[in-house]
């Protein structure tokens, strides 16, 4: 399976990472005219119901996280490995981010325990050991695997990252009310006023989240119908740009921008021949990658010599 990995992220002149290679605040007001205008890369667009809540959180909370992602790059990589052997997008790791702060031995009020917050109860029924000598909440590797079931039961249940993040903070119960009580919807901008406070908060904490450490929205950012709405706007290529263009299927985690870079393509030809791309192998786990056939062969050259 090819693997291709992002390239390190830039850093400013305090050493805070910087996706954009820009000052700071320069580079925010950039992604959440992106966002909110639906001119980023990856095309997702920001609600217009969470624009000044992500603002302001990603105001107060954007240098603290951008220091997090460099302590704990390890632990996230690990993290990003474990959720993909489960067919999660890696991107539901951000849940870890706000449940915890990523602190392994962190304790909530009400019992919970480790990066992914597990009450005993629930730790239990997903597996892990949890005693007077040994408590499995604790470990990155294991815990991980853990959520990565439960997130795989609420997806079933629910098929919306977004009610997911709700239904993992306040249960699917309470996200089932709230779709009976907003009379059968399962948007959750529609029904989010009829759950816990804090589980719709926390959606839009996990949206604010994404955009810190992606510094762009994706496929756990939006809801079934928006994701739906973006991966069918596709724009298609005359004839001439067919015939003279090669598509293949693959597999794996694959990033536009790396590609882009790889190949030196400019971001708007490969939009073209791979309409959003990011969003549709995280979801669907491969894509039908088009490139026209002077780009083509040392790509797969590559992707050969590079079992991953």
């Amino acid at each position: 399976m090819v693997h291709i990995e992002r390239y390190p992220d830039q850093k400013d002149s305090s050493g805070t990472p910087n996706p954009a290679g820009m000052d700071p605040k320069e580079s925010l007001t950039k992604m959440l005219t992106a966002a909110i205008d639906n001119s980023s890369v990856s095309g997702a667009k920001l609600n217009p119901m969470a624009i000044s809540f992500v603002e302001n959180y990603i105001a107060k909370h954007r240098k603290g996280y951008l220091a997090m992602k460099n302590k704990y790059e390890p632990h996230l990589n690990l993290m990003d490995q474990v959720l993909e052997q489960h067919g999660i997008p890696k991107e539901m790791k951000y849940l870890a981010v706000i449940e915890s702060h990523l602190h392994s031995t962190i304790i909530s009020s009400a019992g919970a325990v480790g990066p992914w917050q597990f009450m005993p109860a629930t730790a239990r029924h997903y597996g892990l050991v949890v005693n007077g000598s040994r408590d499995e909440r604790m470990d990155y590797f294991k815990s991980t695997h853990a959520a990565a079931k439960m997130l795989t039961e609420l997806y079933s249940e629910f098929k919306d990252w977004l009610l997911v993040v709700a239904a993992y903070n306040g249960g699917p119960g309470n996200v089932q009310r709230a779709i009976r009580k907003s009379g059968g919807s399962k948007d959750f901008w529609t029904l989010q006023h009829f759950l816990p406070n804090e589980s719709m908060n926390h959606v839009k904490k996990f949206i604010a989240t994404h955009y810190i450490f992606e510094g762009d929205g994706g496929a756990t950012t939006l809801t079934k119908d928006e994701t739906r709405d973006l991966l069918n706007n596709t724009v298609k290529l005359n004839e001439e740009e067919q015939k003279k263009s090669t598509a293949y299927n693959i597999t794996g985690r694959f990033s536009a921008a790396v590609i882009m870079k790889y190949l030196d393509m400019d971001k708007d030809d490969f939009n073209r021949y791979n309409p959003n791309f990011d969003n549709e192998i995280a979801i669907k786990g491969s894509y039908n990658l088009r490139l026209p056939v002077q780009k083509d062969e040392s790509f797969y050259c590559q992707a050969i010599s590079d079992p991953g």
